[in-house]
């Protein structure tokens, strides 16, 4: 290999231009060559790929946060249901013992007293 070709290789990312007679290398100037039309095409597809990413992250986060709270609204709920049941459940208790309580006032009182009209005909 020449001493240019081997210059070539070493910088081959570097488009020469050369400023003034190709025989004097110090006063060469080297400038990165630009992008080929498939790096290019490659990289808006990745970028299109990044951004189609970026969408479905924020989706899956969107639908993480919705399900979380949806479960924290139904252990509220299920919360709730408890203690409906467990009132519930003292109410019936109490009304249990208001009824036993009206039936022996009522079973006390003489005027809640059946009178028994087959006796009195006899």
């Amino acid at each position: 290999m020449d001493g240019s070709s081997k210059e070539e290789e070493e910088d081959s990312t570097f488009t020469n231009i050369s400023l003034a007679d190709d025989t004097d290398q110090s006063s060469r100037i080297f400038y990165p060559r630009s992008q080929s039309l498939l790096s290019k095409m490659m990289n808006a597809d990745m970028d299109a790929v990044d951004a189609e990413n970026q969408v479905e992250l924020e989706e899956k986060t969107r639908l993480i946060n919705q399900v979380l709270e949806l479960q924290h609204t139904l252990e509220d709920l299920s919360a709730r249901v408890d203690a409906v049941k467990e009132e519930n459940l003292k109410l019936k208790s109490e009304n249990q013992v208001l009824g036993q309580y009206i039936e022996n006032l009522m079973s006390a009182s003489s005027v809640f007293q059946t009178t028994d009209t087959k006796s009195k005909r006899k």
